[in-house]
C-alpha cells in the first residue's frame, strides 16, 4: 500500500515540462536530461585533448620565441631528439631506454603488487575489528606523513644498498593509500546489508567476503590509483640509492650534467606511463564496480 501511494503521488506531481504541441519531442528530451543530468556529468574527452594541444602550443611558442632559456625549457624538437637518443643508448650512461624502463618498472609495480596483497587485508582487518584498528591506526597514521626521503637513510642502514631498499621505500609510500582506503571502504556496508547476511546463517567470514569487501571495492580501487602515483613519486628518492638504471636514476643523471632536454623527457615519459596506468584502472572499476557511477 505504501509503494502504491508513493507512485500515486509521484503520478499526481504536475509535470512542468509538458512539451509544447508545436516543440519537437527530440527537444524536449534533450532540455529534459540537460536539467536532470547530476553535476559534473558529460563527457570529458574533448577538454582533455584542447588542455594538452593548449600546453602543447605554450611550450612551443615559449620555446621557440625565446621567452624561456634553453637551459630550462627545453624545446619539443629537443625533447624528442634525447628521447631517440635515449632509445639507442646515446645518453650517460649507455643504457637504452628500455632496460631504464624495466628495472624501474620492476621496483614500482613489484612493491606495488607487494602493497596491495598486504595492504588490502590490513585495512579490511582494521574496518571490521576494533582489536586490530586499535593496534595498527597509530601506526599507519604515524608513518603515513612521513616523505620517503625522512626514512630512506634508515631503510639504506637496514636493507643496505641493494634492490631490496628500492622496493621497500616504495612498498611504505604504497601501502598507507591502500590500507586507508580499504579500511574506510569496509564501513561503506550498511547495517541492513550484514543484517540480512547474518540472518540467511552467513558466519563472519562469509559476511566479510560477501559483503564487506564488494562494499569496499570501490575505495580499494581509488586507493590503488592513489598509491600507484605515490609509487612513481618515491622512484626518484629511491633510486637515488646507488641504482645504476631506472628512468629516475636517468633523470638524476641527466641534472648533475645540465641536461635539461633529457629530464624533461624523463618527466613526460614517467607521468605518461603513470597516466596509462591511471586509465587502465578507470576502465577495471568501471568493469568491476559498475554501479558506483550510477
Amino acid at each position: 500500500m505504501a509503494s502504491e501511494t508513493t507512485v500515486s503521488n509521484v503520478a499526481n506531481v504536475p509535470n512542468t515540462h509538458v512539451a509544447h504541441p508545436a516543440q519537437p519531442a527530440s527537444q524536449t528530451n534533450t532540455q529534459r536530461a540537460r536539467i536532470w543530468r547530476m553535476p559534473g556529468e558529460g563527457p570529458t574527452a574533448g577538454l582533455s585533448v584542447a588542455a594538452i594541444v593548449t600546453i602543447g602550443a605554450l611550450w612551443w611558442l615559449s620555446t621557440h620565441f625565446r621567452w624561456i632559456p634553453p637551459l630550462f625549457l627545453p624545446a619539443p624538437e629537443a625533447v624528442w631528439r634525447a628521447f631517440l637518443d635515449a632509445v639507442h643508448g646515446r645518453i650517460q650512461g649507455g643504457l637504452p631506454l628500455s632496460e631504464h624502463f624495466a628495472w624501474s618498472a620492476l621496483r614500482v609495480f613489484g612493491a606495488f603488487l607487494l602493497a596491495t596483497v598486504t595492504a588490502v587485508p590490513v585495512g579490511i582487518l582494521m574496518g571490521v575489528s576494533r582489536v586490530a584498528r586499535g593496534l595498527l591506526d597509530p601506526v599507519l597514521e604515524f608513518y603515513r606523513p612521513l616523505p620517503p626521503l625522512a626514512y630512506l637513510p634508515l631503510v639504506v642502514i637496514w636493507f643496505g644498498i641493494d634492490e631490496i631498499a628500492k622496493i621497500v621505500v616504495i612498498y611504505l609510500a604504497c601501502f598507507a593509500p591502500i590500507a586507508m582506503a580499504a579500511r574506510a571502504g569496509a564501513r561503506s556496508a550498511t547495517t541492513e546489508q550484514i543484517h540480512a547476511a547474518y540472518s540467511l546463517g552467513g558466519s563472519f567470514a562469509q559476511v566479510v567476503r560477501h559483503v564487506i569487501l564488494p562494499a569496499a571495492l570501490p575505495e580499494i580501487l581509488t586507493g590503488l590509483r592513489i598509491s600507484i602515483g605515490f609509487g612513481w613519486t618515491t622512484l626518484v628518492a629511491a633510486e637515488m640509492v646507488a641504482a645504476t638504471a631506472g628512468l629516475g636514476q636517468m633523470v638524476l643523471n641527466a641534472s648533475s650534467f645540465l641536461r635539461t632536454d633529457v629530464v624533461v623527457m624523463g618527466i613526460v615519459l614517467i607521468g605518461g606511463i603513470a597516466w596509462c596506468f591511471d586509465l587502465g584502472m578507470r576502465a577495471l572499476e568501471r568493469r568491476l564496480v559498475p554501479w558506483r557511477t550510477r
